[in-house]
């Protein structure tokens, strides 16, 4: 399998962001991106998908769309619509509908920041998914890093030190979103895809004379991505790279890597049966045992997880591996020391074992 590393949830100055597409797919370059997938609320921009750059360093650019329902009280229902490639913004006021005509557009729908805190110190309220009565979306978002921010900011004092120094801040999805995403492929019987999402905007910030970033979108670009794993390696040509890249990240072949404190380029979540390897996503049948193995880019700690719950954890290990006949969703959560805590690292996708 071929990797590649994208940047999801960004806004650019169409929305609340702060810098041009051509702006971000420059940046995004210097962070060691593969592409990155824009997202602005309630608008999306013709013509801009493609590659940016030259030669063997060519970044890829593509445009999807934040959707909501602006009249919505109390706030919440954001949907990521990704290569929809079309303006859908007039159903968000419909979840399902909305959901619905990006599927008809062989698009992708991610719910956007499910569980999200309210800031108090702030008064800034939260926007998190309402209505889950709705069928047929690719995935959620696992890793918000701004509603994050909202999550681990308890007081001002705390709200400064986050945001000046936010490679101190981030520390892995939150529990409730993890057990939200358990709970869903439980009940709904069927894969639900999981990204990371970096919501970044590059706040300005007045200090006197000076404006300084927070938040800038080289940190985001460099800290929580997805990781998707391709057939092949792209072949320059934008469509046939965006079909590929679509269709590996429809089927959940990818996880969410925090790759500040190290790189988490080349993990791998497989196991093996009598059929041959299968990776995430992937959905396997029993045939008399299943051998799951598991490659870290480094020593961490690391948890394989069956339905919700911890079946085995290594400490200080690279390479894992587990013997079963146990049916299940299993998938692999690590952990690493980063600035005097330990931190969420990397999230599998999971594989669906079934009998």
């Amino acid at each position: 399998m071929d990797e590649t590393k994208f940047a999801i949830h960004i806004h650019t100055h169409y929305s609340d962001g702060h810098a041009s597409h051509q702006e971000l797919v420059k940046i995004a370059a210097k962070a060691g991106l593969t592409g990155i997938i824009t997202t602005d609320h309630n608008i999306w921009i013709e013509g801009l998908d493609g590659y940016y750059g030259e030669g063997r360093h060519q970044t890829m650019l593509l445009v999807g769309e934040e959707i909501h329902d602006r009249t919505l009280i109390p706030a919440g229902n954001h949907l990521l619509a990704i290569n929809a490639r079309k303006e859908l913004a007039p159903f968000g006021d419909s979840p399902q509908r909305l959901i619905d005509q990006i599927q008809r557009s062989d698009g992708l729908s991610f719910i956007a920041h499910p569980v999200e805190d309210p800031l108090e110190a702030f008064n800034q309220a939260e926007f998190s998914w309402r209505n889950w009565d709705v069928q047929n979306f690719t995935g959620i978002e696992l890793w918000n890093q701004m509603s994050e921010f909202k999550s681990v900011t308890t007081s001002r004092a705390s709200a400064v030190v986050n945001a000046f120094f936010p490679s101190k801040m981030s520390q892995g999805p939150l529990e409730r979103t993890l057990a939200l995403w358990d709970e869903l492929i439980a009940t709904r019987n069927r894969p639900i895809v999981a990204i990371g999402g970096v919501d970044a905007h590059q706040f300005p910030y007045k200090l006197g004379p000076f404006t300084i970033y927070l938040y800038p979108y080289l940190h985001h670009f460099k800290s929580v991505t997805t990781h998707i794993l391709n057939p092949k390696p792209l072949s320059g040509s934008f469509p046939d790279d965006r079909n590929m890249i679509i269709k590996s990240l429809s089927q959940g072949h990818c996880f969410v890597g925090y790759d500040l404190p190290a790189l988490t380029d080349g993990f791998n979540f497989s196991v093996n049966n009598d059929d041959g390897q299968f990776i995430m996503g992937d959905e396997v049948r029993i045939k008399r045992g299943l051998t799951f193995q598991i490659r870290l880019p480094q020593r961490a700690l690391c948890r394989l997880i069956r339905n919700g719950n911890t079946i085995k954890e290594w400490q200080d290990r690279d390479v894992c591996t587990h013997i079963t006949t146990d049916p299940g969703v299993y998938r692999v959560e690590v952990f690493i020391p980063y600035k005097g805590k330990l931190r969420g690292w990397i999230f599998s996708n999971p594989i669906y074992v079934w009998n």
